[in-house]
């Protein structure tokens, strides 16, 4: 005849977490080590508001860049920064490509500045900035207004 060992205590309803532990501990490690390799992009510095005008060379003539909303440009040049006058305009961005980079290799030592409006796209300013570069631009700055 077969007996069964009795048992002292009732059966356990626990559950075992120590491999729910162990998994959670690699996965913290895994997404600390690869959290920093997926950051990317590029630093940026933001321009202060109580900031200083740049020094500038007085023997460099400069152009000012003024982009529209509606997409046009025009600009002008000369000895010193001109929000409201102008020298020249264009409508499309290959047009005003080729003039400023026809007075860019005129005068080499241009300092030119862009003035954007504020309902200009992000996208059509920075077409405009690739755009100089390309055409030769080398000393690129960007103007401002403090809030009122």
């Amino acid at each position: 005849m077969l007996v069964r060992p009795q048992r002292r205590h009732g059966p356990k309803a626990e559950m075992n977490v120590v491999p729910y532990i162990d998994v959670m501990l690699v996965l913290l490690v895994i997404f600390m080590v690869t959290a920093p390799m997926l950051t990317q992009g590029v630093p940026v510095e933001l321009p202060k508001v109580a900031a200083e005008a740049l020094p500038r060379d007085s023997r460099q003539s400069i152009l000012t860049l003024s982009v529209h909303a509606d997409g046009g440009y025009h600009w002008s040049l000369g000895e010193e920064l001109d929000t409201e006058g102008s020298t020249d305009s264009a409508v499309a961005l290959d047009e005003m490509t080729a003039k400023v980079a026809a007075v860019i290799a005129a005068r080499g030592d241009t300092q030119v500045y862009i003035r954007a409006d504020q309902d200009a796209g992000y996208g059509r300013v920075v077409a405009a900035m690739a755009a100089l570069r390309q055409g030769g631009v080398s000393n690129l700055g960007l103007i401002t207004e403090a809030p009122r």
